[in-house]
């Protein structure tokens, strides 16, 4: 059976990205992104529809959002879904979909002028055919430069 879970949004955060760090020294970064569709209803007026996604980043790539982003600027990226399923105070059984980073690209540049091809982007773990899980992040796959 063939499996394929590969997700490219781009859209603006609606906060400032949560930051935080594990015991085990491996960063987390929570953001959150609005993403717009526009279409013609079957009257043919404009409508709009906002779609809030949760996304996770880790290790290097964590660090790098949450130092230079914040809410409201846009931002590209690749990820997978992934479901956290939990059970309430109350008993229930409760689950989210939210999306894992597995690369990004800044859009826009400093002060959101028009940015250069190429350079604004940062790929947060080598291709490959296995997924990166957050428990077997390694720096040294990572690239110590900043991406722009």
């Amino acid at each position: 059976m063939a499996n394929f879970n590969k997700t490219i949004l781009l859209g603006n955060l609606t906060r400032d990205p949560e930051l935080r760090v594990t015991p085990q020294g491996l960063s987390i970064c929570k953001l959150s992104l609005a993403v717009n569709r526009t279409y013609k209803d079957s009257s043919g007026a404009d409508q709009e529809e906002t779609t809030y996604i949760d996304v996770d980043a880790f290790g290097k790539p964590a660090e790098i959002i949450s130092k230079y982003m914040m809410k409201g600027r846009p931002i590209l990226v690749e990820g997978r879904l992934k479901t956290d399923s939990w059970t309430s105070q109350s008993g229930e059984k409760r689950s989210k979909l939210k999306v894992v980073l597995e690369n990004f690209q800044f859009v826009g540049g400093r002060g959101d002028a028009v940015s250069e091809p190429g350079r604004d982007s940062y790929q947060s773990a080598p291709r490959s055919n296995q997924p990166v899980e957050p428990g077997n992040y390694e720096s040294k796959d990572m690239d110590e430069d900043v991406p722009f």
